[in-house]
């Protein structure tokens, strides 16, 4: 029997306000949704543990800290240090229905990996339940994710549709990345 690995991992929620980092996350590790906006002051910290697949055929339980950042450009710079310190992963959120944040993207993850190098980047184009008021197709999403050797998803805080697949595929790029072969 192949005994379970065990990981800590810390990650990281970037992209710009009212995209959804926060409702994202409490979708995840509480399985709420808040409709009103509340900007996030400085940085919130949550915890989940889930299992996923490891590189060894294994299952690994990646003990997830889950850190979300105030979305305005002038705070990154203030925190990123701190906030993106010990990052393995990264969650890239944009909002569907505003283009501009989709191309903030890029100063967000160049932030990131000024301060943790170069680390998984999963992007999640969210608020997929209000697509019919898209400002952009799955292509340019899928270039901007490639830029960066990554895939993207849609995802909806609000319904829960792929909430949940966004944080285990991240957990399984981390896994495979961290755990010895």
């Amino acid at each position: 029997m192949v005994e379970q690995e065990k990981m800590k991992v810390k990650i990281c929620l970037v992209g710009e306000g009212a995209v959804g980092k926060t409702c994202l996350i409490r979708r995840f590790v509480h399985d709420e949704f808040e409709d009103r906006y509340i900007s996030t002051l400085g940085a919130k910290v949550s915890k989940r543990e889930i299992i996923v697949d490891g590189a060894n055929g294994g299952e690994v339980a990646v003990d997830m800290t889950i850190w979300d950042i105030m979305g305005e450009k002038g705070f990154r710079e203030l925190l990123k240090e701190a906030y993106f310190h010990g990052a393995q992963g990264v969650l890239a959120v944009c909002d569907l229905t505003r283009r501009d944040t989709l191309y903030d993207l890029h100063d967000w993850v160049k932030a990131v990996n000024k301060v943790t190098g170069d680390i998984p980047v999963q992007f999640l184009a969210n608020k997929k339940d209000l697509a019919d008021q898209r400002s952009f197709e799955d292509k340019e999403m899928e270039s901007v994710a490639a830029k960066y050797n990554s895939a993207f998803l849609s995802t909806s805080a609000k319904t829960g549709d792929n909430v949940s697949e966004a944080f285990e595929k991240l957990a399984r790029m981390i896994a495979k990345r961290l755990v010895p072969q």
